[in-house]
């Protein structure tokens, strides 16, 4: 210590310090220097805290000369400066006063490794537990900060690292920190992104209060990030703060509710197309969410309650993981099966299919179809492990079964001297997916336990935050989403007394729920449960007769699925409920013709003579022909469900039950067929409105035309009704796709991809979204674009997987939809004036919607092939009309359109195609030798303007005269231009990421603005035209040639507000279903069957009456239109 005063002494009382006595000092603070002589650094530490005011000037100077000034030669220590200043900080920041203002001109350098080396050294001094550098020196902190954008990526890259340490020892910094991490979270360098997640996690694992919900916002974002690795990081670090603190709840309710939002954002990503998501979605549920280590009771416990907290579409994720799992695992059996018949072509065949698919559900499928292979050769050798591999799928093995099974499996398939084997590796993978991890026999009988429980309120469902109705609601519906996947598991009396407690409850839901899990698994209960059986038959008798329409249908298909007296059960309910249909009081019919409808189609020929009846005289004549009560004149196109009156709902199952009915027959021997369908075209052809006695209102009307629509295309499902279903039905059908009703063109639109994408459908029903391209709504443009991508890809993938399907080319190969898609274009009603160019303009739009996604991709040179079908079309005429010469005309202009688009598009189109197309007869007449069309349709402007979309308007007049002499834009027929809306002015869900439209065409969209001055709302049946003086009635009556523009789907878009002046002007005559011809040169004879409601012969089943106002109105039909008219 006198050691220590002297030396002291000697530098306050001293004229200064020279360099070579700091060096001295200083040297033992080095690092190095530090380690090798503990004592003098602890002399040098408290030497310089004693002359901390003295020093601090000749420190200053030396840092002064060495950091700004690049002076390295006055001391050897100059090349250790930095980190001479962070001993100096540690000892005492006093000392450091001067310096910190030259490190924030350091931080400004030219030279990026300069620039590092300040950034790593200020990261440690902010970083420090104790350290207030950054509220003392806020430039300085600010200046740093700013080195979060720096252009040098190891400099952003060490900002981030820094960020996690500071987060931990001073959350106070975390607000300043997070703007700049959420510009690092959108860095072009993977690394930084992933180093940013990594940070944010860190910090929340130590303690969730260490992030902020922006912070977390930003992990959320980067699992839909472009790069798997950094998808991997912010899913898997999610999940983990997920089990610690929602699972675990090691920081209380308070932070478990603050990160409650994760599960559900987890279970989202299962919608990406990527198969690596899917996997660690998996991974992430069978591990964090509910892991699969806990015990049966409280493992369900968790699955219980979770499913009950999850928003919908997380439930559908996880719904359709479990879904996914059970196909893997049916593939997998049926690849079993196949290994126990003889060696053959058609059996390898078979096998090479399975195998491909199951590849498909593997990580990188390339090299999963070569470990398959392999992995199918040691099945065949290995029967030991083929009975390792059926243990583990089938439906009885428990989840401790799975467990041995999956050990086993991976230990035969285990070489000890190869360190990584990819293969097992792959085998895993597979495993992984189809054992049964969470759920057997036990797990359903826990799951049951859980639901009596909130049955009977005893059960902790407060405090799990849900509520006891909510529990027991979804405590069912998972119960009968695993009932499809697990049926077997749920077979114990135990499990269907619970059930049938459930049937008794006053919740519809509930009731409905346990019905459908009662026809999913009881194929044993009548032979093995006598006791349920005795009890179920009276609760099912009553749900068909006097439950919800929903529980109507489960309970007839859940007596024809479990039970052998089906037919005598069926009886019991289908003859009380026919004689007691009364169309007076609709409120009881709704249940009564579900239950009548569904038995009809489960059981034809026993009920065929008295459905005959039923139909001809109590569906048609009574019921569908007849308004008994006047619709709710409220203006709007489209009303929730509960508002909808009761009359239309049973007009709405009355069509149903036409549909369920022709469905069960399959044969049309009977013409009733026929009869159906001319009915359902005239309620497209008369809007909804079959009566025509204007009782019925808009929005109910909606309704109508969406069953009739939707029943059209439901038939086409069935081969025998699609081969009778004429062109005109079918554009009918169609054209429901660009209904005036928002909702009718989302809803009818999503029955379409539906049933296409099961191949259910005939591919000319996929032309129909090319008359999607009209929408003005882009959500709904884009949303069919997608149904279309998805469409073409399952369709190519089922001809790549399925070696028979070559045989059925024409109905499959997503080429072939042109052909009808040109057709259906040339019967477009708002297709009057071929030669019109806005016309030809919306046929171009509508043709590249489809060409577009058909493009993408010139495999086996389609292009060519695409070209040579078009030109074969126009060497034939159009099959519904080949003596019209408009209508050939029509047809080939579409052509003709269609070969420019593909020309332009396509480099490669003009090859030879090796394929020669097949043309459908039923739309084109075979070709005629000795007729050649080899005329050009388009003219050189037409091209222009197909080439360029923009059509040259002539001057606007001006003066006086022009202002008189202006054409009138809108009409009171309630049509004007559409005015294209946006994302905002919707509701819809639909992805907006890729444009459904090619560029050129999106500047021809706003061309019909000019109508907008008159003001006239979109849906107004009479709008009052506020700016178009000088008008004269007759005129206002007239088409204006305009398109109408269709709702947003914001919720007032459906809206027909009545006329406040309609005594001052007539309403105008309304138009048929469809959209109005441009002109009055544009009327045409309608076609009978499709329009004439009368046609219909007496004596069919469904037959049809014209009311007294629909035969007044038939001189003057014209050609089935659309209300809606879409915005180019």
């Amino acid at each position: 210590m006198h050691m220590l005063d002297l030396m002291s002494s000697i530098i306050m009382e001293g004229d200064g310090v020279t360099q070579e006595l700091l060096d001295t000092i200083l040297i033992n603070l080095i690092p190095a220097h530090k380690n090798l002589n503990k004592q003098a650094y602890d002399l040098a530490k408290t030497l310089l805290k004693r002359t901390v005011q003295t020093i601090e000037t000749c420190i200053a100077s030396f840092f002064n000369q060495v950091l700004v000034m690049g002076k390295s030669s006055v001391s050897d220590l100059s090349e250790h400066v930095f980190d001479l200043i962070q001993e100096l900080f540690a000892i005492d920041p006093l000392l450091l006063v001067s310096v910190m203002p030259q490190l924030e001109f350091k931080l400004k350098s030219n030279d990026g490794e300069e620039r590092l080396a300040v950034v790593k050294l200020l990261a440690k001094l902010f970083g420090a537990k104790d350290s207030e550098l950054a509220t003392q020196n806020r430039p300085l902190w600010q200046c740093f900060l700013g080195r979060f954008n720096d252009i040098h990526v190891p400099v952003r890259l060490e900002c981030v690292k820094f960020a996690s340490h500071c987060l931990m020892n001073h959350p106070d910094l975390a607000k300043d920190l997070t703007e700049f991490l959420k510009v690092r979270s959108h860095d072009p360098e993977e690394a930084i992104r992933h180093d940013v997640i990594v940070t944010i996690i860190n910090a929340g694992k130590k303690d969730l209060n260490l992030v902020n919900d922006q912070l977390l916002g930003f992990v959320r974002e980067r699992m839909l990030d472009k790069r798997w690795r950094v998808r991997k990081e912010a899913m898997m670090g999610l999940a983990q703060l997920y089990k610690k603190y929602c699972l675990h709840h090691e920081a209380g309710k308070e932070s478990a509710l603050k990160i409650s939002w994760i599960k559900d954002k987890l279970l989202h990503i299962y919608y990406q197309n990527s198969i690596d998501d899917k996997l660690l979605v998996e991974k992430i549920f069978a591990q964090n969410m509910v892991p699969h280590s806990l015990e049966t009771e409280e493992k369900m416990k968790c699955l219980y309650y979770l499913y009950a907290c999850l928003d919908t579409n997380a439930v559908k994720a996880l719904n359709e993981m479990w879904k996914c799992q059970n196909m893997l695992r049916g593939l997998v059996r049926e690849l079993l099966d196949l290994h126990k018949l003889p060696t053959s072509e058609a059996n390898t065949s078979a096998m090479f299919g399975k195998l491909m698919t199951i590849a498909k559900n593997l990580p990188d499928p390339g090299k999963a179809q070569d470990f398959m292979k392999k992995f199918n050769q040691v099945l065949g050798e290995d029967e030991k492990l083929r009975l390792q591999l059926e243990q583990l799928i089938s439906p009885t093995c428990s989840c401790k079964q799975a467990e041995q099974c999956v050990r086993e499996i991976t230990r035969k398939l285990t070489f000890p001297k190869q360190p990584t084997n990819p293969f097992l590796e792959m085998v895993k993978f597979l495993l992984e997916r189809i054992a049964p991890v969470h759920i057997d026999s036990e797990a359903i009988s826990a799951l049951v336990k859980l639901l009596n429980k909130s049955i009977e309120g005893t059960a902790d469902d407060d405090d799990e935050g849900v509520t006891p109705d909510t529990a027991i609601r979804a405590g069912l519906e998972l119960l009968k989403v695993l009932s499809f996947t697990h049926p077997t598991a749920f077979h114990s009396a135990e499990t269907y007394e619970s059930l049938l407690q459930c049937l008794k409850m006053e919740d519809d839901k509930v009731a409905e729920a346990a019905i459908q899990i009662f026809r999913n698994t009881g194929q044993k209960i009548e032979t093995d449960l006598p006791q349920i059986r005795s009890t179920l038959i009276p609760i099912l008798h009553q749900k068909a007769k006097r439950g919800t329409p929903h529980q109507a249908k489960q309970a007839v298909h859940c007596i024809h699925a479990i039970f052998h007296n089906k037919e005598v059960q069926l009886a019991q309910i289908f003859e009380p409920l026919s004689r007691s249909l009364n169309a007076d009081v609709p409120e009881q019919l709704i249940t009564p013709l579900v239950s009548l409808g569904h038995i009809s189609m489960l059981a034809p020929d026993q009920f065929a003579s008295p459905m005959k009846s039923i139909v001809a005289n109590f569906i048609v004549k009574d019921l569908l022909m007849n308004d008994r009560s006047v619709g709710n004149k409220n203006g709007r196109l489209w009303t929730a469900d509960d508002e909808v009156s009761p009359e239309v709902l049973a007009k709405v199952q009355a069509i149903k039950l036409l549909v369920r009915w022709l469905l069960g027959m399959k044969n049309n021997q009977s013409k009733s067929a026929n009869s159906t369908l001319r009915l359902l075209s005239a309620m497209l052809v008369s809007e909804g409105d079959l009566t025509e006695q204007k009782k019925i209102s808009k929005s109910d009307m909606s309704r109508l035309r969406l069953a009739a629509g939707s029943a059209i295309m439901k038939l086409a499902q069935e081969p025998c009704y699609h081969e009778i279903i004429t062109p005109e039905q079918f554009q009918l059908c169609g054209l429901v796709i660009n209904d005036e009703c928002y909702q009718v063109r989302q809803i009818f639109a999503q029955k379409l991809h539906v049933a296409l994408v099961k191949l259910f459908l005939p591919l000319e029903y996929m032309a129909v979204f090319a008359l999607c391209a009209k929408d003005p709504v882009k959500e709904r443009r884009a949303h069919a674009r997608q149904c279309l991508l998805k469409n073409i890809s399952v369709r190519r993938e089922y001809i790549k997987q399925n070696p028979m399907a070559h045989e059925k080319l024409l109905s499959l190969l997503p080429e072939y939809v042109v052909p009808y898609m040109i057709h259906l274009l040339a019967h477009d009603p708002d297709l009057t004036k071929p030669q019109d160019l806005e016309q030809l303009r919306d046929v171009k739009e509508c043709l590249w919607f489809m060409l577009e996604v058909l493009m993408t991709k010139n495999e086996n040179n389609s292009h060519s092939f695409l070209r040579k079908m078009v030109e074969n079309m126009k060497q034939t005429k159009d099959a519904q009309s080949p003596d019209d010469p408009k209508a050939n005309e029509k047809l080939y202009i579409v052509c003709d359109v269609a070969l420019f688009v593909i020309a332009n598009k396509s480099t490669s189109c003009h090859l030879d195609s090796p394929k020669d197309p097949v043309l459908p007869c039923k739309f084109f007449t075979p070709p005629d030798k000795d007729f050649i069309n080899d005329k050009e349709y388009l003219s050189p402007e037409a091209k222009l303007v197909l080439q360029t979309g923009k059509i040259q308007q002539p001057p606007k007049q001006t003066g006086v005269l022009g202002a008189v002499n202006k054409p009138l834009t809108v009409t009171v027929t309630a049509r004007r231009p559409y005015m294209k809306t946006t994302a905002s002015d919707t509701g819809s869900n639909a992805s907006t990421n890729s444009q459904p439209i090619s560029p050129a065409t999106n500047k021809s969209r706003d061309v019909s603005s000019e109508a907008s001055e008159t003001e006239a709302r979109e849906n107004e049946e009479n709008p009052v035209i506020t700016k178009a003086g000088g008008v004269k009635k007759e005129e206002a009556a007239q088409p204006s040639g305009k398109k109408r523009a269709a709702p947003a789907s914001d919720g007032t878009e459906n809206s027909v507000s009545s006329n406040p002046s309609a005594g001052s002007q007539p309403p105008a005559n309304k138009p048929r279903r469809g959209r109005p011809p441009k002109n009055a040169a544009g009327v045409a004879t309608p076609d009978k069957e499709a329009g004439d409601p009368a046609s219909t012969a007496s004596a069919d089943p469904v037959g049809v009456k014209t009311p007294k106002q629909q035969k007044e109105a038939e001189p003057k039909r014209v050609t089935p239109q659309r209300q809606i008219d879409l915005q180019r």
